[in-house]
């Protein structure tokens, strides 16, 4: 069975022939395909591109940011599964930005992959169409008659084969398929399969250049100072002992920065030492203490009336309950502490900028960039590394901003600015600090009737009104609020989830208890709830969280005798369209304190693409989702950041690691996000394991200050 014939407009194709030495380059042209001459041929989220030379060698170029999150393989896994070649003889190139030619070079929200599906997938069937054309073309038969393997052409008559590298010059001539076939999912050979990361020799061996890495000649590196405290101004510099410094060549006063610019990594970090400078406060300067009795007294208050969502009427339901459950949780800012550190190379010219380093959103940085320096955007160009890390840090432009002003204050140099760890993790756009209050209320039947969640933030709004449980509660309302603060916030990995699934799920777990209900049989009502009488906006599938629900209890073996010293938790939620259940096994030892041994992980992702690349994902969300919730915090004194590097901002160690035991959904929907939803329910799965082991609820991170751990 055929998936589907998809129908190109011939504008909607680039094809270049006569590439060096002879070749095919084939690609989609986003921005014709988005043309309104031809409505029927419209494409969208076409970006990717084939060349094929004529010893037969493929390169398939990955037009996406890689932090780590697999694309630069899985991408061109789509491409290759339907030009159908032999994976272990194709080349990977990562592409700069060009908006001429893609759509969506970003990496955020889990979208590479989901957003790509269909376009990489044609761009790898029209190629192969065009090949066969070109051997039926050569061998005077109809293409019907013609097949491929691994790279080659094949007379199904008689077993004849012909290479792609013999035909590519020929098929350059040709015209573009307007309909391809592309291949139903039982007839995938590489899609679904483990298929290694395409850098990882490069990786493991040190060969890989890293933005941190980059050199050019004549190039010059440079760090920044930024005040000490958020909501500070510089008021004086004296800069002589730095200038004395070895390798020092200048020093620079910017927008409330300080730069300084010379040889070496080694000497700018020195020299930044011996910089005297006196910071302003602006106002009052308020820390971890003052946001917290802030949030408290923001929930005292009644909320305000623009709800996020309003299903029937909380306050009445809650007023007629048998029953009144409520909770308050708390989460801390966290840093993003990516193992590379804010980095970027810039060369500001007469006539544009080059930008070279690891960001996430390529884009939204070139025109942020050409804002700043009066540049006409094509003159700015962006060549994206793959990153040391990124967790939501990169979306952000201002280190890209400081290289940039670095560049062209300092005589339009070619300059690596690279920020210290201390910088790095004292500079700001952490995960936001929040408070989540929830209330409940059980009718006479024990049946939950009534949900209202209040969240607040500081620096950024909090809940999502659409969560599970919403839709299988009658009277259901969910309001947010910000608290201002100088203090810069930023998506962080899984944004919202990561804290909203944890608050969410311990509360679902409180309820189960306190109507002694089975937590995973309560989650399976609630659901059958929405499946049969929904109540609002759904935007989940019930039966789909359902599966992964049951199949998390069953491999975890969850309700079955176990050693009398083994305590599980369950948690479950739903983020960027993709659906995660986990269980959490930890062991009590003799003297009572617990120690995480193992998370049991289902996840319904769609179709998966590479296996090794989403087992890998799930594994290294939960281990970070687990670290961060037990250890992590970045805490405040009068604004000033009371952690800067890793002795004092406490992370998850080796021997602290859970295994962790994954398991998918078979499914042939089409992906879904990967990189972030197997951190969500990662906390809440603990913390609900603590209770089932100590009858103490988890509210506050980091778990570590309960003294529960060993």
């Amino acid at each position: 069975m055929k998936e589907g014939i998809k129908k190109l407009n011939r504008r909607d194709f680039i094809r270049v022939g006569a590439l060096a030495g002879g070749g095919l380059f084939l690609g989609f042209n986003s921005l014709l395909s988005c043309s309104d001459e031809d409505k029927s041929g419209k494409l969208v989220d076409l970006n990717a591109f084939i060349k094929i030379d004529t010893s037969g060698q493929v390169i398939i170029i990955n037009p996406n940011p890689e932090i780590g999150q697999g694309v630069k393989t899985a991408l061109p896994m789509l491409v290759a599964e339907e030009l159908d070649v032999d994976w272990t003889t194709i080349k990977v190139e990562q592409a700069g930005l060009d908006t001429q030619k893609y759509k969506r070079q970003v990496a955020g929200g889990s979208g590479s992959v989901r957003e790509s599906w269909d376009s990489f997938r044609q761009i790898g069937a029209t190629a192969r169409a065009m090949l066969i054309s070109a051997a039926a073309t050569k061998w005077a038969l109809k293409e019907e008659m013609l097949t491929t393997k691994d790279g080659m052409v094949v007379n199904k008559q008689n077993g004849e084969k012909i290479p792609y590298g013999k035909l590519v010059e020929l098929a350059a001539t040709l015209e573009v398929p307007q309909n391809v076939v592309i291949k139903s999912p039982e007839s995938f050979k590489l899609i679904g399969k483990r298929i290694a990361n395409v850098d990882n020799e490069a990786i493991i061996t040190g060969r890989y250049r890293y933005g941190i890495d980059t050199k050019r000649e004549g190039m010059r590196y440079a760090t920044v100072i930024r005040p000490p405290a958020f909501g500070q101004v510089l008021k004086s510099l004296d800069d002589g002992e730095a200038l004395k410094s070895k390798g020092i060549e200048q020093v620079l006063r910017f927008d409330n920065k300080i730069a300084i610019i010379g040889l070496s990594t080694w000497e700018v970090f020195q020299g930044a030492k011996k910089i005297k400078a006196e910071w302003a406060d602006e106002g009052i300067l308020e820390g971890t203490m003052d946001y917290r009795e802030k949030l408290k007294m923001a929930l005292s208050k009644s909320p305000k009336e623009d709800s996020k969502r309003k299903d029937g009427n909380v306050i009445a339901a809650l007023s007629a309950a048998s029953k009144i459950v409520e909770l308050t949780f708390e989460a801390p800012f966290l840093a993003h502490n990516t193992m590379e550190p804010m980095n970027f190379f810039a060369h500001v010219k007469k006539n544009g900028v080059e930008l070279h380093g690891p960001i996430q959103t390529p884009e939204r940085t070139r025109t942020r960039i050409a804002e700043l320096l009066k540049f006409p955007e094509e003159n700015v160009s962006v060549m994206m590394t793959r990153m040391g890390g990124g967790f939501g840090r990169r979306l952000m432009s201002d280190f890209v901003e400081d290289a940039a002003w670095v560049s062209k204050l300092g005589g339009e140099i070619p300059v690596n600015v690279i920020w210290s760890r201390e910088s790095d993790m004292t500079g700001g756009f952490y995960r936001p600090m929040y408070s989540y209050k929830y209330t409940a209320g059980v009718d006479a039947n024990n049946k939950l009737v009534a949900w209202h969640h209040r969240s607040i933030g500081v620096g950024a709004g909090a809940a999502s009104a659409d969560s599970f449980p919403a839709g299988a509660i009658p009277h259901y309302q969910v309001d947010s609020d910000i608290y201002p603060s100088p203090v810069p916030t930023a998506p962080w990995r899984g944004p919202t989830h990561n804290f909203l699934a944890f608050s969410e799920q311990s509360f679902i777990d409180e309820i189960a208890h306190q109507t002694n209900k089975d937590p995973v049989r309560f989650r399976l009502e609630l659901l059958e709830q929405v499946r049969t009488n929904a109540v609002g906006k759904i935007k989940y599938d019930p039966l789909r969280f359902a599966a992964v629900i049951q199949k998390a209890a069953e491999v975890s073996g969850w309700g079955k005798s176990k050693d009398h010293n083994i305590f599980q938790g369950f948690a479950a939620h739903f983020s960027f369209e993709t659906y995660v259940a986990e269980v959490a096994e930890l062991v009590k030892q003799a003297d009572g304190k617990l120690k995480l041994k193992k998370i049991y992980c289902v996840a319904d992702c769609g179709t998966v693409v590479n296996l090794s690349g989403a087992e890998t994902q799930l594994e290294g969300a939960i281990i970070d989702g687990i670290g961060h919730a037990m250890y992590a915090e970045l805490s405040l004194t009068k604004g000033k950041p009371d952690q800067s590097n890793f002795n004092n901002y406490r992370m998850i160690r080796m021997a602290e690691s859970p295994e962790v035991e994954v398991h998918f959904i078979r499914s042939n929907e089409r992906p879904t996000g990967l990189g972030e939803p197997g951190l969500p329910p990662a906390a809440p799965a603990l913390a609900n394991a603590v209770f089932a082991a100590t009858g103490i609820r988890l509210k506050t991170q980091p778990f570590v200050k309960s003294g529960l751990f060993i």
